[in-house]
């Protein structure tokens, strides 16, 4: 190999390694404190269901803040307001280490959520400024199975932190790889020159959200992985107390288990990566749209019978995180392919309707909370056939009306 291409495959073996950490913000600021749930439960005097809405609480402040984040990149382009985030994130942290009860830590990760939105809302954008089409997917697929790594570990870290020290550790961990993170941002280059940024003020940009909200393959793409969405943070909720509580697994142990998802999921995204060029996004997002669907009703039929105990939680759910291999990388892909000239701003309404569902997930799982794995089950069930409606009923016919209207012109 050249010195010139040995030069760009470094070069853009950077660029991947920091979109991926990018992306990967969501996942480790709430994998990482999992294992934590039922001690921070204790400590702050706070029942299980009211340390779930630490879940919520960040949900709500990274639904909403993509809304924020999105038209500001598209008009002063990534890399600012990723640093703008990354210091909000830094904040939101420390005040998480520092809360003294559950309402405090709720609003600290909200306002930690806030920051960390800008890193994913934006790290997607990106990769639509650097890649088209099915090279978008496969782009996708790449930096997920890459950014699984966070999520795999992330349990398993929180374990033996919290093994060794207490649960504020965790988050004063945070600060550090907020910090780190800001630091690697400077090797990442602009994406999104002058010359492409958006001329809208901010508010005309957010206004319009409502417009993009009228077309049906766009409400197809985000409600696919919207609903898919809302099973996995119903996931991230319960299995500590599922697994913990009900069924008596070690933190640490149940950082193993969270592993073997996430191990899934890498597995379905190299996957995904080899097939979307030949098969296409969609089919593959309707077939784990299917499979997550199946997953969930039987994982509701497992907690509702006690059915296979602990494995019969452990083998439906890997299933159901495995699809995200499909979903996720082929919804977000084919979302920002249909308005290329926005990436931004649908990368943010998508996120946002994305983690939207995720509120409702985790959140649900709160509110009905028994002290059993049932309405977990249950809720990743109605969650999953949502999915599949969506995949199955919204974007092929809106491709079929598209194919017309391309013929008849």
């Amino acid at each position: 190999m050249s010195p010139e291409r040995q030069a760009a495959a470094g070069h853009s073996l950077r660029i991947l390694a920091i979109l991926s950490t990018l992306m990967a913000f969501a996942s480790i600021s709430t994998d990482l404190y999992l294992p934590a749930l039922p001690t921070m439960a204790a400590a702050l005097h706070a029942d299980a269901g009211t340390i779930e809405f630490t879940i919520s609480g960040y949900l709500i402040g990274f639904s909403l803040g993509q809304l924020l984040w999105g038209p500001t990149g598209d008009r002063h382009g990534r890399r600012l307001p990723i640093a703008i985030g990354l210091v909000l994130f830094v904040i939101g942290s420390a005040g998480c280490a520092l809360s003294t009860n559950a309402a405090m830590l709720v609003g600290w990760r909200a306002l930690q959520a806030v920051g960390a939105c800008a890193s994913v809302v934006l790290a997607r954008a990106m990769v639509r400024d650097l890649y088209t089409g099915h090279r978008a997917a496969q782009m996708m697929s790449t930096l997920m199975t890459v950014m699984a790594i966070a999520p795999l570990l992330g349990p398993s870290l929180g374990g033996l932190i919290l093994h060794v020290a207490s649960w504020r550790a965790i988050f004063w961990t945070l600060v550090g790889v907020g910090l780190a993170t800001l630091a690697a941002l400077c090797a990442l280059p602009e994406t999104l020159p002058p010359e492409r940024r958006s001329r809208e003020p901010l508010w005309r940009a957010m206004a319009g959200y409502a417009e993009l909200l009228r077309h049906r393959r766009l409400l197809g793409y985000a409600g696919a992985g919207g609903f898919f969405y809302g099973g996995i943070y119903a996931y991230i909720a319960g299995t500590p107390f599922a697994y913990i509580t009900f069924h008596h697994v070690s933190p640490q142990f149940y950082g193993v288990l969270f592993g073997v998802g996430i191990v899934g999921i890498m597995l379905a995204n190299q996957i995904n990566s080899r097939l979307v060029i030949r098969l296409g996004g969609d089919r593959l997002m309707l077939a784990g749209a299917l499979g997550a669907a199946v997953a969930g009703i039987l994982l509701a039929l497992d907690a509702w019978t006690g059915w296979g105990k602990l494995m019969g939680l452990v083998i439906p759910l890997f299933l159901f995180v495995s699809a995200a291999g499909f979903i996720v990388a082929n919804s977000i892909a084919g979302a920002l392919g249909s308005f290329p000239e926005r990436a931004g701003a649908v990368s943010a309404l998508v996120g946002a309707i994305q983690y939207g569902t995720g509120i409702t997930g985790s959140a649900l799982v709160g509110i009905f909370a028994d002290g059993t794995p049932w309405p977990m089950g249950c809720i990743i069930a109605l969650m999953g056939t949502g999915s599949l409606l969506c995949a199955l009923f919204l974007v092929p016919a809106a491709s079929v009306t598209r194919t017309e209207a391309t013929a008849a012109g």
